[in-house]
């Protein structure tokens, strides 16, 4: 464990914690260089230890930041208990182990149906306070969704799933005119409206705890198109949802936007437009970076959810005439979207 036991022996005993502890265990991280370790306390609540890779300023953090934005909104985050910035470590509530996608296989329909329901509401609440918290103090505001970052997602598609993890070197006309068509959806996406958005809104990063739903990983949020968030939950690489599921809930969720006004059926078509645009451009990004995780950090556990996010893009490629061009060049470096 390197330094991190020390690291952690040092702050317990600055918190006066150390009398308390009857373990210490570490949990499985995320995608950051973060390391994560729950700390079972003999009074009390446990608590969970968040180790960065080196000191911290912890009022400059954009997690810290964030959390702080969200809390406004207001939405269920954990609380923030103690910290170090010497020792590089948070303290924060414990929301135990269970995600919205470890819970759904012992969940009823009824109950299933609820989650996701007030999962979307916390976009819809996202999106509608976050215009009126608006401020320059909060990092979310001052980074967006734009033409650069886009593409870069797609490129990252490009590099980490077909070159390296699929192992596949078009030739240049082939890069040239994959270029040609992730510029007309970039330019599309960030041309839309822009809310605040969690940036990677899914099953993963929604946890139950006494029955009630929060949300952790949003230190990356930022302005993008009011279908992003959407559309990582209900285009989720983790989770099977039915059509008439998406349908239902991209339903709800304009409902709840659009109050007593309600919407017409050429709007509710045209958000449904946007929408698989979305989804699009989130499923090629995601099948990035579980290439990348997968050959740069030899993290194998997110190849299962490959098929399933290949599933989404053959079907969003081949429900609009307008991506024949991106499918026929896809199809012909990836088997599974012909």
């Amino acid at each position: 464990m390197d330094n991190a036991h020390s690291r952690i022996e040092q702050y317990l005993d600055d918190h006066a914690l150390t009398p308390f502890v009857t373990k210490v265990l570490p949990l499985t991280g995320d995608a950051s260089d973060r390391r994560y370790f729950r700390v079972l306390l003999r009074e009390g609540e446990s608590i969970v230890l968040a180790l960065h890779a080196g000191p911290i300023d912890f009022d400059r953090l954009p997690f810290v930041l964030v959390s702080r934005l969200l809390r406004a909104v207001p939405l269920p985050v954990p609380a923030l208990r103690h910290h170090s910035n010497a020792l590089g470590i948070i303290g924060q509530q414990d929301l135990g182990d269970v995600t919205l996608q470890a819970h759904l296989g012992a969940a009823s329909a009824d109950e299933h149906a609820a989650l996701y329901r007030h999962a979307v509401s916390f976009i819809a609440l996202l999106q509608a306070r976050g215009d009126t918290l608006r401020s320059e103090d909060y990092p979310p505001y001052q980074i967006a969704f734009d033409t650069d970052k886009l593409a870069w997602e797609l490129e990252f598609f490009y590099k980490y799933f077909l070159q390296q993890y699929r192992g596949i070197s078009p030739p240049v006309s082939v890069q040239v005119a994959l270029s040609k068509e992730w510029s007309v959806i970039v330019e599309e996406l960030a041309d839309e409206r822009r809310v605040l958005c969690h940036r990677d809104y899914h099953s993963r990063n929604l946890m139950l705890h006494e029955r009630s739903l929060f949300i952790i990983d949003y230190q990356d949020a930022r302005l993008g198109p009011d279908t992003y968030d959407l559309a990582s939950l209900l285009r989720d690489s983790y989770v099977d949802l039915s059509s008439r599921q998406v349908d239902e809930l991209i339903a709800f969720f304009l409902a709840l936007k659009s109050g007593s006004e309600g919407v017409t059926d050429a709007q509710a078509t045209e958000f449904r437009r946007r929408f698989d645009v979305m989804a699009l451009q989130r499923n090629l990004k995601a099948l990035g970076t579980f290439g990348y995780q997968t050959v740069t950090r030899s993290n194998s556990v997110y190849i299962q959810y490959i098929p399933r996010t290949l599933n989404y893009v053959r079907a969003n490629l081949t429900k609009y005439p307008r991506f024949a061009r991106l499918q026929d060049l896809l199809a012909g470096l990836i088997e599974e979207l012909r």
